[in-house]
């Protein structure tokens, strides 16, 4: 945990020296930072309210006051009729405001562009999917939407690295539960059947959440396997999402009959297998993973309705 503390407040320090956050002239403009949030918020909202941009970005409502009450002074701003508390007044922005807008957000634009001028098209994907995970780690308040989409490059590597990282963390399982996930990935894609397999990776702004296989196993029958969401994203749907667009794929390619193999600690995915009519065949305690535990190979009839 203390290694943890130390390098966010030592990001923290990088970045806001990065960004030119205690820089009271802006990216060179009149404004402070926090004067140019809200002058962005104001540009990029109708009818805002004083009181929306202090609960938005939990700013001090006597200082969001006395920075709008300039921006009004400058003539940057209007205020829509109205008696009373000047916070129910919707703000919009002047022509002149939008002109002083308009040249911030092209330097910043100009700036960031510069950034990532230095960096290679493989080192600007990385810096993205590396900010779109910080953000979903941190951001508990953010409204998440997830997509579905099948593998890509790359894949398969990402999903047996966090399946065992996180049985590690969890459940303290050993090295073997890391073998069966890289044997699984490997095999998946070197025997790879288009058509009759699929891997769908579940997203949350672009950053993985979770995936799910479904292999053919001959005869009609066919597995699905290596089910698993990301802590940050559970909650969303995805692994019932996951799990019925498996099977929907494998009725609509003709397999006859679903199978899988769990254990019964993973007390989240079984209900959601339960809930969609598999069925527990065989059960088997095992140690594979260092200490004892119950696994279990499940049934869904997929001929029915």
């Amino acid at each position: 945990m203390s290694t943890a503390v130390d390098s966010i407040r030592s990001f923290n320090r990088f970045f806001t020296k990065y960004v030119g956050a205690l820089d009271p002239r802006f990216l060179g403009t009149d404004l402070s930072l926090s004067e140019a949030r809200l002058l962005y918020e104001i540009a990029h909202a109708d009818g805002l309210l004083a009181l929306d941009l202090q609960g938005g970005l939990d700013m001090d409502p006597a200082y969001v006051s006395r920075v709008l009450k300039r921006f009004e002074d400058r003539g940057w701003i209007t205020r829509g009729r109205g008696e009373g508390d000047a916070r129910q007044r919707p703000i919009a922005l002047t022509a002149a405001g939008r002109t002083v807008f308009d040249d911030m957000d092209a330097r910043q634009c100009a700036e960031v562009a510069a950034t990532l001028d230095r960096l290679g098209p493989a080192q600007q994907g990385e810096l993205v999917a590396a900010l779109a995970c910080a953000k979903a780690l941190l951001d508990d308040k953010a409204q998440r939407q997830f997509s579905l989409r099948t593998f890509r490059a790359g894949d398969m590597g990402l999903i047996a690295a966090r399946q065992s990282i996180l049985y590690r963390e969890v459940y303290g399982w050993g090295p073997q539960i890391e073998v069966i996930e890289g044997e699984v990935t490997t095999n998946f894609l070197r025997d790879f059947k288009p058509g009759r397999e699929q891997c769908w990776v579940a997203e949350v702004d672009g950053v993985m959440a979770g995936s799910i296989f479904v292999t053919d196993e001959g005869e009609g029958l066919c597995r699905l396997r290596l089910l698993y969401v990301e802590p940050f994203a559970r909650g969303l749907g995805i692994g019932e999402a996951l799990v019925a667009t498996c099977i929907d794929f494998a009725r609509q390619v003709g397999y006859r009959e679903m199978t899988l193999w769990t254990h019964t600690i993973l007390e989240s995915a079984r209900r959601i297998y339960a809930a969609h009519g598999f069925r527990i065949v065989e059960t088997h305690v095992h140690e594979e993973f260092g200490a004892p535990v119950q696994s279990e190979t499940w049934r869904l009839d997929l001929t029915g309705g």
